[in-house]
Parts: structure tokens; sequence; C-alpha cells
């Protein structure tokens, strides 16, 4: 008897004839931002207070995912995970957000990753823009440099080649920063593994824009011609270089182009050009700009000849910044966050829901929406299955394939579940599964909202003795109503679950 054939290979067989049929595997371009909430963008959020046509039409042309998440609620944990399809609390420091000279690398040598993965398909792999998985600077010594303060970046010898970057975990080349290039004492570009023009002095914050969102600017040393307000326009100009140089090689091969900006991340320093433009302050025209660059990185695909085989995915790293989103909706009457509640850092909805955005002409419906459950831990697996990459049983252990969403094949649920992490890492850990959503501790698990401005942002607790949170988000999808006490069945149930999959180290089977 002939063995039935697993639906993971009848995937995987039907993904290579359908890029056989177009002549190749699909180029893949994955645009992700920086503190963009689901709020921010019109397609998502009607009331939103500043235009989004770009990615506006870059949703008309693909399929919106409206229930994505972050796996994480903060920058360094969803980068990781996003790279390597595993939940980052389940690796030593997996809740460490990385600052200046910090690290090293999360990536633990010879893991899997998904650029990895992709050159060993024959993907030209390039990354432009923001890395912040930590790196090893070494000081004149030779010792490393794992700590990210003012006084260890003082102690950097940049004529050393930096350990534990891109270039180290699948990447052909890569231009970009540390971490956050206007917040995090290092400020200066990255080459490949070299700072080329390393920085020469410390940073004159009474030379930056003054504005209300403009506060988070760390003390640090600035190498010559680091220009924070056009940083993304030039990480821009990388991206189209290398997507000309790709439409030009000979025997043109497959390419995946990581595009991580620093927008909308406070400061909120947009570009001069459109400085004043959204008519919804300082990060207002910060959210225009990012909007603009999705558009010109459309433009670049169409004018070199690559928008037609070419996937592309936009999302963001976690929900608005607390401080941005509260300014913003204060001034300006613009929720990043709207519907849900929570912001950055957050366990709730608004600190991890984001905008999931995919555009593959002539696989991927125009105009679809997907209520599926999906996270960013799953693109590893998508591109597995889109390109016939074999997973290994200790890889991506977190991710899911897509792919049958992305066909509009989907019968039912991919996932089983999904787990979040908020700020605290491991001790702050979520678990939804359909409806339900359980919070494996009390509050927000990440904001402090009995302080300053945070206040105005907070709701009071159902139950705020209670040592977890239980919701129903299709009744209750702002969360104010914490059922933990008045379904304990579910609690009990989900908490094991969480408990199983911690303990076994994997969700994916």
């Amino acid at each position: 008897m002939t063995a039935p054939v697993r639906p993971l290979v009848v995937l995987c067989l039907w993904a290579g004839a359908l890029c056989a049929a177009a002549g190749g595997q699909p180029n893949v371009l994955l645009i992700l931002a920086d503190d963009l909430g689901y709020g921010d963008v019109r397609c998502y959020n009607p009331e939103s207070k500043v235009p989004t046509p770009n990615i506006d039409r870059l949703a008309a042309a693909g399929l919106r995912f409206t229930d994505a998440h972050s796996p994480a609620t903060v920058c360094t944990p969803s980068r990781y995970a996003l790279m390597t399809g595993q939940m980052a609390f389940r690796v030593p420091n997996g809740g460490t957000i990385f600052q200046g000279a910090g690290g090293p690398s999360l990536i633990a040598p010879g893991r899997l990753t998904l650029p990895a993965m992709l050159r060993q398909k024959g993907y030209a792999t390039a990354a432009v823009g923001k890395w912040h998985i930590g790196l090893t600077f070494r000081d004149l010594a030779g010792l490393p440099i794992h700590r990210g303060r003012l006084e260890d970046v003082s102690r950097i010898d940049y004529s050393r080649r930096i350990e534990g970057g891109p270039l180290d975990h699948g990447f052909d080349r890569f231009f970009g920063t540390a971490c956050c290039p206007t917040t995090d004492w290092i400020y200066a570009f990255i080459d490949g593994d070299r700072i080329p023009v390393p920085p020469k002095g410390p940073l004159r914050r009474d030379s930056l824009p003054r504005h209300p969102y403009a506060n988070d600017c760390r003390s640090g040393f600035i190498a010559p011609g680091f220009d924070m307000q056009e940083l993304d326009l030039q990480l821009l100009e990388k991206s189209r270089e290398f997507l000309a140089q790709q439409a030009r090689r000979p025997a043109r091969k497959p390419f995946f182009l990581y595009h991580a900006t620093q927008a909308v991340h406070l400061p909120s320093f947009a570009g001069k050009d459109f400085q004043g433009k959204s008519g919804a302050g300082p990060h207002g025209d910060f959210l225009a700009e990012f909007d603009h660059i999705v558009g010109e990185l459309m433009r670049a695909l169409e004018q070199n000849g690559l928008a037609n085989n070419t996937l592309v995915l936009l999302s963001s790293d976690n929900g608005p910044e607390t401080t941005a989103a509260i300014r913003m909706r204060a001034d300006h009457g613009h929720d990043g966050a709207r519907p849900w509640r929570g912001v950055k850092r957050d366990a709730w909805e608004g600190g991890h829901r984001v905008p999931l955005i995919v555009r593959w002409p002539g696989r991927v419906k125009p105009g679809a929406v997907s209520d599926q459950l999906a996270s960013l831990t799953d693109v590893i697996a998508t591109m597995a299955a889109i390109t016939g990459a074999e997973l290994p049983k200790d890889s991506a252990e977190d991710s899911f394939s897509l792919l049958p969403v992305l066909a509009g094949e989907a019968t039912g649920p991919i996932r089983p579940y999904l787990i979040t992490q908020a700020f605290g890492g491991a001790r702050t850990l979520s678990l939804r599964e359909g409806r339900w959503k359980y919070i494996d501790h009390a509050g927000s698990g990440g904001n402090n909202y009995e302080r300053g401005d945070v206040k105005s942002y907070a709701l009071p607790e159902a139950e705020p003795g209670a040592p977890a949170q239980l919701y129903d988000l299709v009744e209750d999808p702002g969360e104010k109503t914490n059922l933990y006490a008045k379904r304990p069945d579910i609690a009990k149930a989900m908490k094991a679950r969480l408990d199983q999959s911690v303990a076994a180290g994997r969700s994916r089977p």
C-alpha cells in the first residue's frame, strides 16, 4: 500500500510547481517597521490621522492579516524570533533589549536563520537597517564588550571586525546600525562587519531637533556625516542600490532583502522633506515618511522589472511606543494602538497585534483579508514551504507555514495556539487560543500605569487581585473584563498548555 502523502509535502510540491511555472523561486522583500502600531495605518484604522496611501495600496494588491502578532512587545526578542522562528524566551537572555555595544548575539552559532535557509536555496541575501539582535565589539586588548553603556562604547576598537552580526547569520551583505540608530550611544553605520567611518566625538544633544517627541536621544559618540533626520532615506538608497544590482545580474538568482527601518521609533526625526507635512506633528511626519519609504521600495521593484516575481511582506516589531501613542492621542486624536488596549511593552493586544501585509502577484489574491492567527515567527516556515527548504527538527520551533492562507486554501486554523512575550521575557508570557487569551501574570507586563502621563492610558482592573488574566477577545476585544475568576476551567487549561509548551521547548510539532 502506498503511504499517504503528508500535507506539508503536498504544500511544498504545490509551491515548487507554482514557482517553476513562474520561472524560478520568488524574490522576497521583507519590510520591518520599528514601533508601527496597528492603528497607525489607514487600512487597519480608518480613523488614523495620518494618510498611508502606499501601505494601503500594498494591502489592496495583496493579503491583509487582521490577527497577526509580533513575537514580543519589544524589539530585540521580536527580531530574534523573526530571524529564527524560535521564541526568544526559550534562549538565555531572551528578554534582553540590547543597547549600544550590547551582546553577544542572541542567535547561537549554527542555528538556522531565515537568510541562511534562503541562501541554501540559492538566494542572494542582504540586510539594510537596524539589526538589534546583539553584536560583539572588542577593545584595544581584544577583549569582548558586551555591555552597551556609554563607558563601554568608549572602549571599542573600531579597527576590529564586529562579530555575531548579519554576516555571521546568513546575510551576504549588511548596511545599517547595531541598535536603535538614534537612541543607543553608537551613532554610526556598519558596512558588512565593520564601521568604516567610526565615531569621532561626543553627540551634542543641543544640536538635535527640539520637539515633544525628541526626548529619547542618549548621549553617545557620533560619526562624521551621520545625519539622524535623513538616516532612513540613506537606508532607502542602499536598498535601491541592491535591487538595481540584482536586476543587472546576467545570471539572475532570487534575492532576499530585509529592510528594517528606524521609522517610526522615537525620537521621531523625520527627514526635512517630511517635516510639517502630515498635519499631525513630528510623529505624524515620521509615519508619513515610513509610508513614503514603502512606496519608494515598491517603485524600485517596478523600475527594475522585479515586481511581478517578488513576494513583499510588511510588518512591525511591536506596537506603538508609549510616549508617541499618548502624545498623539492627546495632541492629534490619533491612537496608534486602536482599537486595542496597551502599547509597546504590554502583554495586552496593543503591544503585539501588528500590521501584516503580504503581496505576491499572481499567487495572493488582491484585496484579500484573513483573520488567521499569525506570528512573525511564521515567516521562516512559510518561506520553507514556498521554496521547498527543509526545516530540521532543532530549528524554527515556533513557526507554522502560512502558505495555505496565502494560497486561499486554508480550511481551518493553521496554529493551534500562539505564545507572546511581554517586556519581562519568560516571566510575562501569554497564550492565545481561538477567542480566548490567557496572560500568565497580573498587570501589563510592561509599562507602569501608576506613574506620569501613562496613567491617562490606563483602564481600571476588573479583578485587581487576580494572579493572571483571561479575556474573551470576541466579546471583549478591549480586554476590559478579566474572566480569570469566572472561568477557572478555561484559565486552568490554558495555563497547562502554556506550561507544556514552555517545558517542551517548542510549539511546532
